[in-house]
């Protein structure tokens, strides 16, 4: 798989009444076409805050992306101006929100929208692009979609309105879909079958796929890297499999102890991290899962760990201690 896009030290604040809110702190990592990268953390962690600085999308101001680069087909987006980030936008990345009734407009038809981001991206007159819309509806799973193009959002269920977001999204057939816990407002049903929707169209049209969730359940299933996020860092990244089964950081571990398991017995706890994420207004000098963490030492409150190698290149994490905790030398 080529590369398809690389962050390299990004980071993005908001000036605030409080101070400066330091919510990407460093981020970088790259990926390749047709991959599936997950991005899991709490709330606040800084996943959504550094795919919208990928879009140029953070609010100028309070917001401000103040260092890094993003390289995407051989240009850095940050150095782009409006009207270049604008085509940019929507034909080659494209993102699905989380609320799909905020991000539909309520006053126009779920059509009108569809046609106007084919129109705006593409040669295709309102004709075709109509055209290209009710084949869109249908690709996505909506039943007689040329019917409900003449519809409003409020006509549609969650679930259906979340598709044609999907639908929106895919109508220039990105090289990148950004999807931005898409299913958190629905059902588990149909969280399962918007799921199984973008692993379906990523397969057919071949795009990369960034999904950002808290649900460890979902990117287990479809993803091919996980960034693991913790107060604006990335903390630890590997393929699923190293996530899962080889996990060297103590929140990540944390996280994983949190999920509830088929096989435990009944009335078993479950897991808890204790205490809460740093104040991103104040962040600690050293590592940032410190106050939280089972396994600190002094150093760990003094010095930032660096991401390093674990086991092979593709596996990194950032803690002073994953040798030690792996080997069994601490509990």
């Amino acid at each position: 798989m080529d590369g398809l896009i690389k962050l390299e030290n990004l980071r993005t604040r908001f000036h605030t009444e409080d101070g400066v809110v330091n919510a990407v702190n460093g981020v970088s990592y790259e990926m390749a076409q047709g991959e599936v990268l997950g991005v899991v953390g709490e709330s606040g962690c800084g996943k959504s805050v550094h795919a919208l600085s990928i879009m140029r999308l953070i609010q100028i101001p309070p917001g401000e992306i103040y260092d890094g680069k993003i390289w995407f087909d051989g240009r850095d987006l940050l150095t782009l101006d409006e009207k270049e980030i604008r085509q940019v936008r929507g034909r080659d990345i494209a993102m699905v929100f989380q609320d799909p009734m905020s991000s539909l407009n309520p006053v126009y038809t779920v059509g009108f929208q569809i046609v106007e981001a084919l129109t705006l991206h593409t040669d295709l007159n309102r004709k075709a692009a109509k055209e290209k819309a009710a084949e869109l509806l249908s690709l996505v799973g909506i039943p007689e979609p040329k019917k409900r193009l003449d519809n409003y959002p409020h006509q549609f269920s969650g679930g259906m309105r979340q598709r044609a977001m999907i639908a929106m999204a895919l109508s220039c057939e990105p090289k990148l879909l950004i999807a931005d816990e898409p299913t958190t407002a629905l059902d588990v049903t149909i969280q399962a079958q918007i799921v199984d929707l973008v692993i379906r169209l990523k397969e057919e049209l071949g795009m990369a796929v960034m999904w950002i969730t808290h649900d460890l359940g979902i990117v287990a299933e479809m993803a091919h890297k996980i960034n693991v996020m913790y107060a604006g860092y990335i903390i630890e990244r590997g393929s699923a499999q190293d996530i899962f089964k080889r996990t060297k950081h103590p929140y990540t571990m944390g996280l994983l102890g949190s999920l509830p398991k088929i096989d435990e017995a009944p009335g078993t706890k479950l897991f808890s991290i204790p205490g809460l994420p740093p104040d991103l207004v104040r962040l600690p000098k050293g590592c940032p899962f410190f106050a939280r963490c089972a396994y600190r030492k002094e150093q760990c409150k003094t010095e930032m760990p660096p991401l390093e190698e674990a086991e092979h290149e593709s596996h990194i994490v950032a803690c002073w201690r994953w040798r030690e905790i792996q080997a069994g030398e601490i509990q």
